[in-house]
């Protein structure tokens, strides 16, 4: 009855304690008030477009308000090939969680055999038994083995791949926010370079009207057949500049493609239609922030891998313990089969096994020390990806509000380039001016537009970046504070 006892109270010791430090979640000793007040982002004149401390919604490319962006976005969550993949890592790291987890419990196994033996007449069983007759064995059982987690080393072992579990999620998270950016980014840069070839367009029938009126001229004796030159020359510089922008425009619409899955030219035909960029609002909620720890998913990664070494500082040190394995066996024996249904085939045995570290050379203190410098490690690289996060953001708020003041000097100088090209062009059909002068202002136009529409193109792409930095593009209250557990074992 004792022996019962006390094998019924040691697994009821299981799991009492836990080694090593218990995980608390890091904090940044770099925490700006706000946003506004980190990064000079309310520049004279403040720009059209202004960030504010408002909650954003995850899906930010809407305040774009463009219905294609919107589509594709949507098409992006099911058909991108690299967030599939990381589906499937996803699966595999809940997978080796159930492994790991399933050392928290016994194992049971079934077995069946049958043996046809002999004894050596010089071994120990002829000295005992003195029987060298050839014998059959019949025998059905069960065995059990358990190792009784006194100290929580299988514990901390599942801690740390429940961190792991989370860390590969937020993997997987941090990739949806960046392919989200990545797409908003090709479609906004695309529709850049459309513009720009309206712009190459427009000049060329500008140059295109300048060589006919040299041509009219030269015909008349009012000019040389350099102005011609000159003339015809410009044409070519800028008809030079189509192909190119067609090269790009044909990229980007394949980058798109990639990102949706689709073979290469599969969305030439639905992005030709030339569009405007999409326009940025007057407000942009950026979000507060004490917010960005626990939206950006590469912050969140980097604290489960900080978690993840933590728990591993717990295992080495229940290394130095102790390990208690509970084994049993229980077997139906018999020298023929009409033996197995007798009481007396019953053969079992059931204890605990005691094993105790004694002398390992220095592994374990050194796994100990291995530990402890990786979960070093892991906590200065959070505090690496928090700051590098916070960088980011304060980086992409100074571009934003310094490119609209790029854009706004731009919009400038195209409408003073449009009234020098007026000017000098009425000059020189007065024949008061030289043509030289038309080639110039002409010159000037063209590069003051391509800036603009740089400029204009920039200020939606730093609001992606912006966003991207911020961790827009996927819902921090949709992730569950820890793994769940796999389904049963087997």
């Amino acid at each position: 009855m004792k022996r019962f006892l006390v094998l019924a109270l040691v697994p009821a010791l299981a799991g009492c304690t836990k080694m090593g430090p218990d995980f608390e979640r890091p904090e940044a000793w770099w925490k700006p008030a706000s946003w506004m007040a980190a990064s000079p982002v309310a520049p004279q004149p403040a720009p059209t477009s202004v960030p504010v401390a408002d909650p954003f919604d995850a899906a930010w490319w809407k305040i774009l308000n463009d219905p294609l962006l919107n589509e594709m976005q949507e098409q992006l969550a099911k058909a991108n090939l690299d967030l599939k993949t990381s589906e499937f890592r996803v699966a595999q790291a809940r997978a080796q969680l159930g492994i790991t987890e399933s050392a928290d419990g016994p194992r049971v196994n079934a077995n069946a055999g049958y043996a046809r033996a002999r004894s050596s007449q010089r071994g120990i069983t002829a000295r005992v038994a003195r029987s060298y007759e050839p014998y059959d064995l019949f025998q059905y059982g069960l065995d059990l083995s358990w190792e009784i987690d006194l100290w929580g080393r299988v514990a901390r072992l599942v801690e740390a791949g429940e961190a792991q579990l989370t860390a590969v999620e937020e993997a997987r998270r941090d990739l949806q926010v960046s392919t989200s950016a990545e797409l908003a980014r090709a479609y906004i840069a695309l529709r850049g370079v459309q513009r720009k070839v309206a712009i190459v367009r427009q000049n060329l029938d500008i140059a295109q009207q300048n060589q006919r009126l040299t041509r009219d001229r030269a015909a008349g004796g009012l000019t040389t057949d350099l102005d011609v030159a000159n003339a015809s020359a410009q044409v070519a510089s800028v008809e030079a500049q189509l192909p190119v922008l067609e090269e790009q425009q044909a990229r980007l619409s394949n980058a798109i493609a990639l990102l949706l899955g689709e073979q290469p030219g599969a969305r030439l035909s639905a992005l030709a239609v030339p569009r405007a960029a999409p326009m940025v609002p007057p407000r942009v909620p950026v979000g507060v922030p004490g917010d960005l720890t626990r939206r950006r998913p590469d912050i969140r990664m980097a604290e489960a891998h900080l978690h993840a070494a933590t728990a591993g500082i717990g295992v080495a040190t229940a290394d130095f313990y102790p390990r208690v394995t509970l084994s049993g066996f229980g077997a139906i024996q018999g020298l023929n089969v009409s033996n197995l249904r007798e009481g007396a085939a019953l053969a079992y045995s059931i204890g605990p096994s005691i094993q105790l570290p004694i002398f390992e050379g220095g592994r374990l203190r050194r796994t100990l020390e291995l530990r402890e410098a990786q979960q070093q490690e892991a906590a200065m690289q959070w505090q690496r990806v928090v700051l590098g996060a916070l960088h980011e953001v304060d980086n992409a708020l100074t571009a934003y509000g310094t490119e609209q003041r790029r854009r706004d000097r731009s919009e400038q100088a195209v409408a003073a380039g449009r009234q020098a090209l007026g000017i000098a062009r009425l000059r020189y059909e007065q024949g008061v001016a030289d043509f030289l002068q038309v080639l110039t202002a002409q010159r000037a136009l063209l590069v003051a537009e391509q800036e603009m529409a740089d400029a204009t193109t920039n200020v939606s792409l730093n609001l992606v970046l912006l966003y991207r930095a911020l961790g827009g593009g996927w819902d921090p209250a949709t992730a569950a504070p820890a793994p769940g557990r796999p389904p049963a074992r087997t």
